[in-house]
């Protein structure tokens, strides 16, 4: 039987993990892993309900926890100790279920918030997959004279289908109706492929960056670099 386990390589080792003497729910976690003492908190740093989806934190470090990034101790301090003071900030979305199931629900930073309503991403790139017509798709908030901020999708087709109005209509409104209107894409593109880091995750960051032309930051973790560019001259033909 196939286990579900999330860590994290600064980490060392496993925070939420499955076991084969607990039930397994599609795509959760039955608990965590040991000595971790993972929590869910809200922003303001109270503790989570159950069910209430919250900011992934780890209270009692592990032994392989990373004590520094080389070099640049100060970026260290303020990527995972700053948010919550003590306490080891993971930078992703969960949820625990009152049977003790745990989901993650994608990174926090990669959190859209249009018209005061705030998604994860994964919604809205599931609703788009699900049609069958995308293998892929990355959804970024983009800056718009009207709502302040648009959701924005890049996407890749899949084999054997062509992209025409009709098609981006279609895949906006699944999103409309599956999600909610005020996700429905501003716009749809596509391209040959998404960059993924080694483990085969979006990196929605350099999605986002390379499609308004921003600082793309540290981009080593990327394991398919040539993907960039085109994503990059689709913001030039919208100029």
């Amino acid at each position: 039987m196939p286990l579900n386990i999330a860590g994290g390589t600064e980490l060392f080792g496993a925070i939420l993990t499955s076991t084969v003497l607990h039930a397994q729910k599609p795509s959760g976690f039955s608990g965590q892993a040991l000595a971790v003492g993972a929590k869910v908190l809200r922003p303001d740093g109270s503790e989570a309900d159950i069910g209430e989806v919250g900011e992934l934190v780890v209270t009692q470090p592990p032994m392989g926890l990373a004590s520094t990034i080389w070099q640049d101790h100060p970026r260290y301090l303020d990527t995972y100790w700053s948010r919550y003071p003590g306490l080891w900030y993971h930078g992703d979305w969960v949820q625990q279920d009152a049977d003790g199931t745990w989901y993650i629900l994608g990174r926090s930073d990669d959190t859209l918030n249009i018209a005061g309503k705030r998604i994860g991403p994964p919604e809205i790139e599931g609703a788009i997959t699900a049609t069958g017509k995308v293998i892929d798709a990355a959804a970024i908030a983009a800056p718009d004279d009207l709502k302040g901020v648009a959701v924005v999708c890049v996407c890749v087709l899949a084999p054997g289908v062509i992209a025409d109005e009709a098609l981006i209509k279609t895949l906006k409104d699944r999103v409309g109706t599956e999600v909610s209107k005020p996700f429905r894409p501003r716009e749809i593109y596509f391209v040959e492929g998404l960059p993924k880091t080694r483990t085969l995750k979006t990196m929605r960051r350099v999605v986002r960056a390379a499609f308004l032309g921003e600082d793309m930051g540290d981009l080593s973790p990327v394991s398919n670099p040539e993907t960039i560019a085109p994503i990059s001259a689709l913001r030039k033909d919208t100029l």
